[in-house]
């Protein structure tokens, strides 16, 4: 009785190591097998990748100093100002080189002239150094609306290899014939939307950053303002 029980045992320690090894093994997702698969729109999707990330941290450090304030700046050109030591105040917004120092300065070589023409002057410079701020951030808005679009296509494209095969197999239809399309389709959409909602968060991030910068330098633009018309209305 002992022995039938043991090789009961035997047997069924056999059967389970022989179902383990029968059992098929289930593969991890390899993230770049997956791209690959793609087909070449995942190459474009690449290339919109690397030129957004590009833009993004190259306007990200320009922006960062543009936020730079010195807190001393205004009072330093007030005093200038105040001593009639305009050339110095100049030269002090010269070496500064920050967004805001460049249209002072604009301001301060039209001293000469009225205080709304120095206005006209400093809003003319204002809008300029904006303009160069906000250089790359179309780029990166195409960016965020085109990655999904190619991301589509590779959808329609996939779909239509899928059902060419489909077409060509006949009868003998099988799932690994489809599979290449059906995973180009699939991927690019991924893809595209993993692109596209990067780079809205990327665009919409330096957007902010560009308001600051305006809103600073519209404060800075108001103090400069005052200084001129104390000093207009003094002589």
């Amino acid at each position: 009785m002992v022995l039938k029980m043991q090789f009961a045992q035997a047997v069924a320690v056999a059967q389970d190591s022989v179902m383990a090894l029968t059992e098929p093994v289930v593969e991890g997702i390899n993230v770049w097998e997956l791209a690959l698969k793609g087909g070449w729109i995942m190459l474009v999707l690449a290339l919109l990748s690397v030129v957004g990330v590009y833009i993004f941290f190259e306007r990200f450090s320009v922006l960062r100093k543009a936020l730079k304030r010195n807190p001393l700046f205004m009072e330093r050109i007030y005093d200038n100002i105040k001593d009639g030591d305009v050339k110095s105040a100049t030269n002090y917004c010269r070496n500064e080189n920050t967004p805001v120092s460049r249209v002072v300065e604009k301001g301060l070589k039209n001293f000469k002239l009225s205080a709304a023409a120095i206005r006209e002057t400093v809003d003319n410079s204002a809008n300029l150094e904006i303009a160069l701020l906000e250089k790359g951030l179309p780029i990166l808005s195409t960016i965020a609306a085109v990655g999904p679009m190619i991301g589509f296509l590779g959808t329609v494209t996939g779909m239509v290899q899928a059902f060419w095969e489909m077409a060509n197999a006949g009868n003998n239809i099988d799932v690994s014939l489809l599979s290449g399309g059906i995973y180009e389709a699939m991927i690019t959409t991924v893809g595209g939307l993993i692109v596209g909602i990067i780079a809205i968060f990327a665009y919409n991030y330096l957007v902010t950053l560009v308001d600051k910068v305006q809103n600073d330098m519209e404060a800075q633009i108001i103090s400069f303002m005052e200084i001129v018309h104390d000093n207009k209305e003094n002589k």
